[in-house]
């Protein structure tokens, strides 16, 4: 066998990127994304493209924040980490979309199975497998219970104090992956980082009140790059048990539908039980699942 050789693509080369078969059958909907050619790469072998990936972030972003496009050909696991290992950017995340129900497609396990050992020689772990959802206006929009009173909230330090109350007993593996290195604050923080990120105006923040004044939760209706997205669902330890998710999840598919929106994306951790019924009962269905890999970096000295 041949030496694999890495190319960093450019606007003349760019169409190479497009030559590897996509057994996963989202090259679609990769396509609609904005990628700069020169963060994306392959692996060619004897001529042939046998592994590709393609580094993300918004236009104005100066460094590409993650990995969500990453293909790797049957038997080359080794050429796809190679080409994860020598990327001149080291994000922390990789991103693997899969078709719903892949575990039980021959073919598509295959497929799954290979990018997962690929990316493990480069580096990433498995962090948590989810479900990503879909909210188009001919689902009609869920039932608001009217037993939470949302507001607007100018103040940033009332929602970092929530997240971290929120993020004090978690399901949500990021969330988790956050406290073990630095405690609920850090947790706190990078939610919040998230919600700054998030293009869409910081006057869409709200919070939830019972009907006798108590913080109940929060929820941030957004955009992401991609358009309408449900950025958060949060409820205090307090006040779980209630199904008050449900609530704030309405609330928020309320709140986009009425800026406009004619879809919204969502998303949970597949052992997140509690939330994926309450997308369920609100009309999201599952478009597709997501393995989300993590590599924890060491900074350089310098």
């Amino acid at each position: 066998m041949t030496a694999v050789v890495i190319r960093t693509l450019d606007e003349s080369s760019a169409h190479l990127f497009d030559t590897l078969p996509d057994p996963l059958g989202f090259g679609d909907r990769h396509r609609t994304t904005r990628y700069r050619p020169d963060w994306r790469r392959i692996a060619v072998r004897d001529g042939r493209v046998v592994a590709r990936a393609a580094w993300w972030a918004r236009p104005e972003d100066p460094e590409p924040l993650l990995i969500n496009w990453f293909d790797v050909a049957d038997g080359e696991a080794d050429a796809g980490a190679e080409l994860l290992r020598t990327a001149p950017w080291q994000v922390d995340e990789l991103e693997l979309d899969l078709p719903v129900g892949w575990r039980d497609t021959p073919h598509l396990r295959a497929a799954a199975d290979v990018r997962t050992a690929a990316a493990r020689r480069a580096g990433y772990e498995p962090l948590v497998d989810r479900f990503l959802y879909r909210w188009t206006r001919d689902r009609g929009l869920p039932e608001r219970p009217g037993r939470l009173v949302f507001s607007p909230e100018p103040d940033d330090r009332v929602f970092f104090d929530a997240l971290r109350r929120i993020h004090s007993v978690t399901l949500d593996a990021h969330a988790l992956r956050a406290i073990a290195q630095g405690g609920v604050d850090q947790a706190a923080q990078e939610e919040l980082d998230i919600f700054r990120w998030f293009p869409s105006p910081r006057e869409w923040w709200q919070i939830a009140r019972t009907p006798e004044g108590d913080l109940a939760g929060i929820h941030i209706p957004a955009r992401n790059p991609a358009g309408p997205c449900v950025g958060f669902i949060g409820v205090l330890p307090e006040h779980r048990g209630h199904g008050y998710a449900y609530d704030l999840l309405a609330e928020c598919t309320h709140f986009l539908a009425e800026q406009g929106a004619e879809f919204i994306a969502g998303g949970t951790d597949q052992g997140n039980f509690p939330m994926a019924a309450h997308f369920t009962e609100a009309g999201y269905p599952v478009v597709r699942e997501r393995r989300s890999f993590w590599a924890d970096r060491v900074p350089d000295a310098g």
